[in-house]
């Protein structure tokens, strides 16, 4: 079989020609293996796949039209109904998910604490000094000028969370740039603001080439070069 180690990008399958040579071809959306409901996808067309094999098949088909290139993954599960984000939403997006991902990094260091596993020991000395800070703030809806003040006040607390949470998503492939794929985990999580990460991702590409990088990133969260 020379199609058992031949590699093809995701969209794309292995067909052997006739004389046994492998080459890669578009994935038929129709011929995708059957899936539950909660591995139903949302592309960015607004369309419901029922996987990532039948979205990323289509868009395959799709390549080298503005369609193709437009079609990416927007976030699990079905799509539904997303209001608007508003200029003001937007504005406190990057306080509430610093908030949130330094608290996020606390519960997993508390975790560690009587079974180590999630965090490296890397991660639990950086996450440690954190944790030790009289200062923090416990997790909470907090209101916009406490988590920009707390912000200023303790600025060190917030910059490992933001690099590491882009190290987190950035997995397929390890490039130190974010796809509109990588990022779509993070709606699962924040969603009394997930209508708000398309806008906000999309201003934090300063380059307009579709995808952060961790300068981008970094910037988009307010930690300084």
């Amino acid at each position: 079989d020379t199609c058992r180690n031949f590699h093809c990008k995701r969209g794309k399958v292995c067909h052997a020609d006739k004389q046994g040579k492998p080459h890669c071809i578009c994935q038929d959306p129709a011929a995708c293996p059957p899936t539950k409901d909660y591995e139903h996808v949302c592309g960015t067309d607004n369309k419901t796949y029922d996987g990532t094999c039948q979205l990323f098949g289509t868009k395959c088909q799709l390549e080298g039209t503005k369609m193709g290139r437009q079609l990416h993954l927007d976030y699990m599960g079905s799509c539904k109904h997303i209001p608007p984000c508003t200029d003001y939403e937007v504005d406190q997006f990057p306080l509430r998910m610093r908030d949130w991902l330094k608290n996020i990094l606390i519960q997993y260091y508390e975790r560690d604490l009587n079974t180590s596993g999630i965090l490296t020991e890397k991660q639990r000395n950086k996450v440690k000094k954190i944790y030790q800070n009289d200062k923090r703030l416990v997790a909470g809806d907090h209101p916009v000028e406490l988590l920009l003040h707390d912000f200023e006040k303790n600025y060190h607390m917030y910059v490992y969370p933001v690099h590491w949470q882009f190290h987190q998503l950035d997995q397929h492939p390890v490039d130190r740039l974010l796809t509109h794929s990588e990022l779509a985990p993070l709606r699962a999580s924040l969603v009394p603001m997930e209508h708000c990460i398309t806008r906000f991702f999309q201003e934090c590409d300063g380059d307009r080439d579709k995808l952060v990088a961790l300068k981008e990133w970094c910037h988009c969260f307010g930690i300084k070069e």
